[in-house]
Protein backbone atom coordinates (compact mmCIF):
# COMPACT_ATOMS: atom_id res chain seq x y z
CA UNK A 1 0.00 0.00 0.00
CA UNK A 2 1.26 3.47 -0.80
CA UNK A 3 2.45 5.91 1.82
CA UNK A 4 -0.60 8.14 1.26
CA UNK A 5 -2.98 5.21 1.81
CA UNK A 6 -1.13 4.24 4.99
CA UNK A 7 -1.49 7.82 6.19
CA UNK A 8 -5.26 7.78 5.51
CA UNK A 9 -5.61 4.45 7.32
CA UNK A 10 -3.52 5.55 10.33
CA UNK A 11 -5.38 8.85 10.58
CA UNK A 12 -8.76 7.06 10.46
CA UNK A 13 -7.66 4.63 13.16
CA UNK A 14 -6.40 7.47 15.36
CA UNK A 15 -9.74 9.31 15.07
CA UNK A 16 -11.68 6.11 15.79
CA UNK A 17 -9.58 5.55 18.92
CA UNK A 18 -10.46 9.09 20.02
CA UNK A 19 -14.15 8.27 19.52
CA UNK A 20 -13.74 5.25 21.81
CA UNK A 21 -11.89 7.34 24.44
CA UNK A 22 -14.69 9.91 24.34
CA UNK A 23 -17.30 7.16 24.73
CA UNK A 24 -15.40 5.73 27.73
CA UNK A 25 -15.35 9.19 29.34
CA UNK A 26 -19.08 9.72 28.75
CA UNK A 27 -19.98 6.26 30.06
CA UNK A 28 -17.96 6.83 33.24
CA UNK A 29 -20.11 9.84 34.06
CA UNK A 30 -23.27 7.69 33.90
CA UNK A 31 -23.61 6.26 37.39
CA UNK A 32 -24.16 2.58 37.99
CA UNK A 33 -25.31 2.66 41.61
CA UNK A 34 -21.97 2.97 43.42
CA UNK A 35 -20.47 6.32 44.34
CA UNK A 36 -17.51 7.34 42.18
CA UNK A 37 -15.69 10.69 41.82
CA UNK A 38 -16.05 10.22 38.03
CA UNK A 39 -19.80 10.88 38.45
CA UNK A 40 -18.95 14.57 38.86
CA UNK A 41 -16.42 14.72 36.00
CA UNK A 42 -18.73 16.85 33.86
CA UNK A 43 -19.49 19.40 36.61
CA UNK A 44 -18.00 22.85 36.05
CA UNK A 45 -17.90 25.50 38.76
CA UNK A 46 -17.92 29.28 38.33
CA UNK A 47 -14.49 30.05 39.81
CA UNK A 48 -14.10 33.83 39.87
CA UNK A 49 -16.00 34.17 36.60
CA UNK A 50 -14.24 31.28 34.85
CA UNK A 51 -15.98 27.92 34.22
CA UNK A 52 -13.62 25.46 35.90
CA UNK A 53 -13.84 21.65 36.31
CA UNK A 54 -14.89 20.73 39.85
CA UNK A 55 -11.74 18.63 40.27
CA UNK A 56 -9.64 21.82 39.95
CA UNK A 57 -11.31 23.63 42.87
CA UNK A 58 -11.99 20.74 45.27
CA UNK A 59 -10.98 17.25 46.27
CA UNK A 60 -13.69 14.73 45.37
CA UNK A 61 -13.60 11.44 47.28
CA UNK A 62 -15.77 8.46 48.18
CA UNK A 63 -16.73 7.99 51.84
CA UNK A 64 -18.63 4.75 51.22
CA UNK A 65 -20.53 3.05 48.37
CA UNK A 66 -23.39 5.56 48.65
CA UNK A 67 -21.61 8.82 49.63
CA UNK A 68 -19.42 11.33 47.80
CA UNK A 69 -17.49 14.01 49.68
CA UNK A 70 -16.38 17.25 48.01
CA UNK A 71 -13.78 19.16 50.01
CA UNK A 72 -13.26 22.61 48.43
CA UNK A 73 -9.87 24.27 48.72
CA UNK A 74 -11.65 27.53 49.60
CA UNK A 75 -14.62 27.43 52.01
CA UNK A 76 -16.43 30.25 50.19
CA UNK A 77 -16.74 27.86 47.22
CA UNK A 78 -19.18 25.58 49.11
CA UNK A 79 -22.42 27.24 47.86
CA UNK A 80 -20.97 27.67 44.36
CA UNK A 81 -20.10 23.95 44.22
CA UNK A 82 -23.55 22.98 45.52
CA UNK A 83 -25.24 25.14 42.87
CA UNK A 84 -23.00 23.72 40.11
CA UNK A 85 -23.90 20.14 41.09
CA UNK A 86 -27.62 20.96 41.09
CA UNK A 87 -27.31 22.80 37.74
CA UNK A 88 -25.45 19.81 36.22
CA UNK A 89 -28.79 17.97 36.47
CA UNK A 90 -27.26 14.68 37.61
CA UNK A 91 -30.13 13.86 39.96
CA UNK A 92 -28.14 14.55 43.16
CA UNK A 93 -29.22 16.62 46.16
CA UNK A 94 -25.98 17.98 47.64
CA UNK A 95 -25.81 19.33 51.18
CA UNK A 96 -23.00 21.06 53.01
CA UNK A 97 -21.97 21.04 56.65
CA UNK A 98 -19.87 24.21 56.48
CA UNK A 99 -16.72 22.22 55.74
CA UNK A 100 -17.60 20.04 52.76
CA UNK A 101 -20.34 19.16 50.30
CA UNK A 102 -21.89 15.75 50.89
CA UNK A 103 -23.82 13.84 48.25
CA UNK A 104 -25.80 10.80 49.31
CA UNK A 105 -26.29 8.65 46.25
CA UNK A 106 -29.82 7.25 46.35
CA UNK A 107 -30.25 3.64 45.27
CA UNK A 108 -31.35 3.45 41.65
CA UNK A 109 -34.99 2.68 40.94
CA UNK A 110 -35.86 0.36 38.06
CA UNK A 111 -37.17 3.37 36.11
CA UNK A 112 -33.95 5.34 36.70
CA UNK A 113 -31.84 2.33 35.65
CA UNK A 114 -33.76 2.12 32.37
CA UNK A 115 -33.20 5.85 31.75
CA UNK A 116 -29.48 5.43 32.40
CA UNK A 117 -29.31 2.48 29.99
CA UNK A 118 -31.09 4.62 27.39
CA UNK A 119 -28.54 7.41 28.00
CA UNK A 120 -25.67 4.91 27.60
CA UNK A 121 -27.19 3.66 24.33
CA UNK A 122 -27.43 7.24 23.05
CA UNK A 123 -23.74 7.79 23.84
CA UNK A 124 -22.85 4.54 22.07
CA UNK A 125 -24.85 5.59 19.01
CA UNK A 126 -23.05 8.94 18.93
CA UNK A 127 -19.72 7.06 18.96
CA UNK A 128 -20.89 4.76 16.13
CA UNK A 129 -21.98 7.73 14.01
CA UNK A 130 -18.61 9.36 14.63
CA UNK A 131 -16.78 6.18 13.55
CA UNK A 132 -18.94 5.87 10.41
CA UNK A 133 -18.22 9.51 9.53
CA UNK A 134 -14.50 8.83 9.88
CA UNK A 135 -14.93 5.85 7.51
CA UNK A 136 -16.80 8.07 5.04
CA UNK A 137 -14.04 10.70 5.11
CA UNK A 138 -11.32 8.07 4.60
CA UNK A 139 -13.25 6.47 1.73
CA UNK A 140 -13.71 9.88 0.09
CA UNK A 141 -9.94 10.48 0.33
CA UNK A 142 -9.30 7.07 -1.26
CA UNK A 143 -11.81 7.76 -4.09
CA UNK A 144 -10.13 11.10 -4.76
CA UNK A 145 -6.73 9.42 -4.98
CA UNK A 146 -8.13 6.87 -7.46
CA UNK A 147 -9.82 9.61 -9.50
CA UNK A 148 -6.56 11.58 -9.59
CA UNK A 149 -4.79 8.40 -10.81
CA UNK A 150 -2.55 8.32 -7.71
CA UNK A 151 -3.61 4.72 -7.02
CA UNK A 152 -5.04 1.89 -9.10
CA UNK A 153 -8.57 0.55 -8.92
CA UNK A 154 -7.30 -2.59 -7.17
CA UNK A 155 -5.41 -0.53 -4.57
CA UNK A 156 -8.54 1.54 -4.02
CA UNK A 157 -10.67 -1.58 -3.50
CA UNK A 158 -8.15 -3.03 -1.02
CA UNK A 159 -7.98 0.28 0.86
CA UNK A 160 -11.79 0.47 1.11
CA UNK A 161 -11.87 -3.08 2.48
CA UNK A 162 -9.17 -2.27 5.02
CA UNK A 163 -11.06 0.84 6.19
CA UNK A 164 -14.27 -1.24 6.49
CA UNK A 165 -12.49 -3.86 8.65
CA UNK A 166 -11.17 -1.07 10.85
CA UNK A 167 -14.69 0.38 11.14
CA UNK A 168 -16.15 -3.01 12.05
CA UNK A 169 -13.48 -3.46 14.74
CA UNK A 170 -14.28 -0.13 16.40
CA UNK A 171 -18.08 -0.55 16.13
CA UNK A 172 -17.64 -3.89 17.88
CA UNK A 173 -15.61 -2.16 20.59
CA UNK A 174 -18.43 0.38 21.10
CA UNK A 175 -20.89 -2.52 21.49
CA UNK A 176 -18.63 -4.16 24.10
CA UNK A 177 -18.40 -0.92 26.12
CA UNK A 178 -22.17 -0.50 25.96
CA UNK A 179 -22.83 -4.10 26.98
CA UNK A 180 -20.50 -3.75 29.99
CA UNK A 181 -22.11 -0.46 31.06
CA UNK A 182 -25.64 -1.88 30.69
CA UNK A 183 -24.65 -4.80 32.89
CA UNK A 184 -23.19 -2.40 35.50
CA UNK A 185 -26.35 -0.28 35.53
CA UNK A 186 -28.81 -3.15 35.68
CA UNK A 187 -26.92 -5.09 38.40
CA UNK A 188 -28.70 -4.39 41.69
Amino acid sequence: MSEELNFIYDEAEEHMQKSIKHLEFELKSIRAGKASPQMLATVTVDYYGTPTPLSQVANVSVRDAQTLIIQPWEKKMLPVIERAIINANLGFAPSNNGEMVIINIPPLTEERRKKLVKQAKEEAEIAKVSIRNIRKDANNDIKKMEKDKEISEDESKMAHEKIQKLTDKYIEEVDKHLEKKEKDIMTV
